[in-house]
């Protein structure tokens, strides 16, 4: 009997960790995708407008400007965007060029993806960059020596065929004010002003795309549909989640994966109980045939040894979700766990708890309990009659 005890206590301890890590684990997670996506917001907009066919169009159409004046809009940032190759001490890179009007610093709070310097695009009249990580890294580029810009090419346009070597491109110097990371698609970009752009790409007129961020409580899937229903179909118009379907697909894959890998722990510590019942079920055999001889039907043995494994799964689990939530709402306030990287944007680990999660970590368990607890009771029963004609 010590020894059904003390496996029946490793059980309910087992689902106890199990229960609390799952909690625990899915709320990091939240708070990564949270911080993630944070950052990630205040570089992207909430929608973003495009040609099908070609590279550029022409912004300056009755609806497009009516838009640009909707009460709804927070900001209407026109975009010019191309390759370019940027030199720096003698040193190529082959990047992207990204030239914003003056909305996009509209958006504020730019500042939390700089690593160093500051998003500044434009100060006392003067143009500058804030360049990716990625072009920071491979041109070796020093922000504070504003004597050595960067040199931006491009290929001169009007230039003809046979013309003069030197006049085959485009070049313009521009100092470096930030370097930002947010990820290797956004990390080989030179952000500048788009008159810095225009002026470079000898493109008065035109741009590559229109980003648009709403005010608060705007419905952005309604404001979506009504704008692609205007511009037609030579245009697409995208938000957030399309503008980036890798992001958001690795982040929900992971989640699931680390959901899938706690919950096979969860599996072998509530199976645990099948043995400990099992044992159990051996002990009391004469118990079991005298309460049938007394009366009781297999369905009342059954329940007894059923509500028993149930007791020990539901109260490590009640017992883990409670621990996993009083340690969430620690590490929320407090910090306990550090990220252990002085570089890191965020000194401890991100924390969210949602609702759903408790809910999902009850269910979880509950349902292999009872898988676990049917198990167990349906061994109660199994020989009972030889039981009863030994007795």
């Amino acid at each position: 009997m010590h020894a059904i005890n003390i496996i029946s206590g490793i059980s309910m301890v087992g689902v106890f960790i199990g229960s609390a890590a799952l909690i625990i684990i899915l709320s990091v997670f939240n708070g990564f995708e949270t911080v993630i996506l944070s950052f990630y917001n205040n570089f992207t907009p909430e929608l973003k407008i495009e040609p099908k066919l070609g590279k550029s169009f022409n912004p300056n159409t009755a609806y497009f400007n009516s838009l640009k004046n909707d009460k709804k809009v927070f900001s209407y940032i026109e975009v010019l965007q191309e390759k370019v190759l940027v030199k720096y001490d003698g040193r190529p890179f082959i990047g992207t060029l990204k030239g914003v009007s003056a909305q996009f610093m509209k958006k504020g709070k730019m500042d939390s993806i700089v690593q160093t310097g500051s998003f500044t695009l434009k100060k006392d009249g003067i143009n500058f960059a804030v360049i990716g990580s990625m072009v920071q890294n491979s041109l070796g580029i020093s922000i504070r020596d504003q004597f050595t810009p960067m040199e931006i090419f491009s290929p001169n346009r009007s230039a003809g065929i046979g013309a003069n070597p030197l006049d085959a491109f485009t070049v313009r110097p521009i100092n470096a004010s930030g370097v930002f990371t947010l990820g290797q698609q956004f990390d080989d970009l030179v952000i500048t002003p788009i008159d810095f752009a225009r002026d470079l790409l000898n493109q008065p007129v035109n741009v590559t795309s229109l980003e648009l961020n709403f005010n608060k409580g705007t419905k952005i899937a309604d404001v979506q549909e009504a704008i692609q229903g205007k511009i037609g179909k030579d245009f697409t118009i995208r938000n957030r989640a399309q503008q980036d379907t890798e992001l958001y697909k690795t982040l929900n894959y992971e989640r699931w994966f680390i959901f899938m890998i706690l919950v096979f722990v969860l599996i072998i510590a509530i199976f645990n109980i099948i043995g400990s019942l099992t044992m159990l079920v051996m002990d009391k055999r004469k118990d079991i045939a005298i309460l049938t001889s007394l009366g009781a039907n297999k369905q009342l043995i059954q329940g007894i040894f059923f509500f028993e494994g149930m007791m020990i799964s539901i109260i490590g689990c009640l017992a883990g979700i409670f621990f996993g939530f009083v340690f969430c709402i620690l590490q929320q306030r407090f910090g306990l766990v550090k990220m252990g990287s002085t570089k890191s944007m965020i000194d401890a680990y991100p924390v969210t708890l949602m609702a759903g999660d408790f809910i999902l970590v009850f269910l979880t368990v509950g349902i292999i309990a009872v898988i676990a607890a049917g198990i167990s009771a349906r061994l109660s029963i199994k020989g009972l009659n030889d039981i009863k004609q030994d007795l």
